[in-house]
């Protein structure tokens, strides 16, 4: 039973499924936006053009609201998505070695300027480079 469950955490958190995860439930939270600007600003403007509805101040002012409220809904389920994925991300760190990156630089040894590592003259004083020892 713990290989298994040891099993669905490694898929569980792998990053297509969370990367999948995220993107359905921002675009849950994005259908919301587009159903009320949909629902409260095109079907009117389109009955209002077609003479099938008149509106007034205080309807124009329901719709802004409503789709107001959309908007920061979608931005509030972002930012908690944004606050959850970084905690996962923070766990799944832990106990991870960090990797130190290859050099990519070296010093000249007849100028000291920082050169490119696979350089074979230096840019700056135009010498050439000893040949690095090849380890073994």
């Amino acid at each position: 039973m713990k290989k298994f469950f040891e099993e669905f955490k490694k898929f569980a958190l792998r990053g297509n499924v969370m990367d999948m995860a995220v993107g359905v439930i921002i675009g849950g939270a994005f259908s919301g936006i587009v159903t009320s600007l949909t629902d409260n600003f095109i079907t009117p403007i389109l009955m209002f053009i077609t003479g099938q509805e008149t509106y007034g101040l205080g309807d124009i002012a329901v719709f802004g609201s409503n789709f107001v409220s959309a908007v920061v809904n979608f931005i509030i389920m972002a930012f908690i998505l944004f606050c959850l994925m970084r905690g996962i991300n923070k766990l799944m760190s832990i106990g991870k070695k960090e990797v130190p990156e290859e050099p990519t630089t070296k010093v000249c040894p007849f100028c000291k300027s920082e050169i490119a590592i696979d350089a074979t003259r230096c840019p700056h004083c135009t010498s050439e480079q000893p040949e690095e020892a090849e380890a073994s």
